[in-house]
């Protein structure tokens, strides 16, 4: 079968392997749809949970290449020995929970369920066992997840983002009525943006300097929609006048730069919380008076924690509603393609893309031939 294989910065593969078949406890999926975009900090260099081309990963026992892919949604095509088919039957719609851990008993974190914690945390797509840029995977029953039935495919990718959402606004402890900022309006931000509505939220801004995912913000439910590069935009005035004097309850810094956490810093109110959910390519300076004098929380949330099952419930049952979901895929492409209108497109055209879809049934452009 064909695969997006990854082997090191800047070496991203289209390559023929093995189509794999469904082992113990495991479940056989043809991959529908992917999402690319979440893995191109490995453009540029190896993360410390990936695995190298000599060192196997401590949990996965491969070394690279490894086929890449985290963000996807399938059909069950073959379950295996051990599999309770009365959950898991050939022909369902499904999504994967990527997140591998070590699962030791002497894990102070996998032995508490928060597997997300574990030292050597990873994820499928990232570390090994198949990735969701392949025609098929096969799965531990216990990562996959069905489905809602009114849900399509395409948007069931952005399941997986959509959880780093849930998992940072529940985090937050966000009441219905507060006001929220969003710092930031990438997937991650979009998408907290959506789960904050949908947990109360009744005032929502988003502080984003690309036209396009401003746009997206608005259309996804921002009550106020900010550039902070354009003259004469003051972030912070705004937000404190438009929370009559006190400031966002909540904000979620959704960028990860200084100028955002700064921003954080003073737009919360006294007492508020401040939740991290980027990834830092940079270490900021932190102004901790800026936080004592105003007796604010700061966190930060690593992927999820066990809230696939509650998230995906909440669609089945219309508490958060999946329409309009659509609109942050905006690209779609064939495995051929990931690498100059995927990976290339979303790190130097951030302005135009969100999220990119890769399906391995969209037949690839003339130039380039099927291996």
């Amino acid at each position: 079968m064909r695969a997006v294989r990854y082997y090191g910065p800047g070496d991203v593969r289209v390559d023929r392997i093995s189509e794999p078949s469904a082992g113990k406890g495991q479940i056989k999926i043809k991959v529908s749809q992917c999402l690319c975009g979440s893995d191109l900090h490995l453009w540029h260099e190896l993360l410390p949970i990936c695995p190298t081309l000599t060192e196997p990963h401590v949990v996965t026992n491969e070394k690279l290449p490894v086929v890449m892919g985290h963000e996807f949604s399938g059909t069950i095509v073959d379950v295996g020995p051990g599999v309770d088919t009365s959950r898991l039957t050939i022909g369902s719609h499904v999504v994967i929970e990527p997140l591998l851990s070590c699962m030791q008993p002497t894990c102070p974190f996998c032995s508490q369920g928060a597997r997300n914690l574990c030292r050597h945390a990873t994820f499928i797509g990232i570390a090994g066992c198949g990735g969701g840029l392949s025609e098929y995977i096969s799965v531990d029953q216990r990562l996959v997840h069905i489905l809602p039935s009114h849900v399509p495919l395409d948007v069931g990718a952005i399941m997986e983002p959509l959880a780093v959402a849930w998992h940072t606004v529940k985090s937050s402890k966000i009441k219905p009525g507060d006001h929220a900022l969003v710092l930031g309006a990438g997937p991650i931000g979009l998408l907290t943006l959506r789960v904050a509505r949908a947990f109360g939220a009744s005032w929502i801004g988003v502080s984003e300097p690309a036209l396009k995912r401003r746009e997206l913000a608005s259309k996804n439910g921002a009550d106020v929609v900010f550039d902070p590069t354009a003259q004469g935009v003051d972030v912070v005035s705004a937000v404190i006048a438009a929370t009559g004097d006190r400031g966002a309850d909540v904000v979620f810094d959704c960028a990860g730069s200084q100028k955002t956490l700064d921003t954080a810093f003073l737009a919360v109110k006294p007492r508020g919380h401040i939740v991290n959910a980027a990834v830092w390519a940079q270490r900021p300076t932190l102004d901790i008076d800026s936080l004592t004098y105003k007796e604010v929380s700061l966190s930060s949330i690593l992927a999820y924690d066990r809230v696939h099952p509650e998230m995906l419930k909440a669609i089945a049952n219309g508490k958060f509603d999946v329409e309009g979901l659509g609109s942050l895929i905006t690209r779609r492409i064939s495995f051929e393609e990931v690498v100059d209108k995927g990976i290339k497109a979303l790190l130097y055209e951030k302005d135009e893309h969100v999220k990119i879809l890769v399906s391995p049934d969209l037949e690839p452009p003339v130039a380039h031939a099927r291996l």
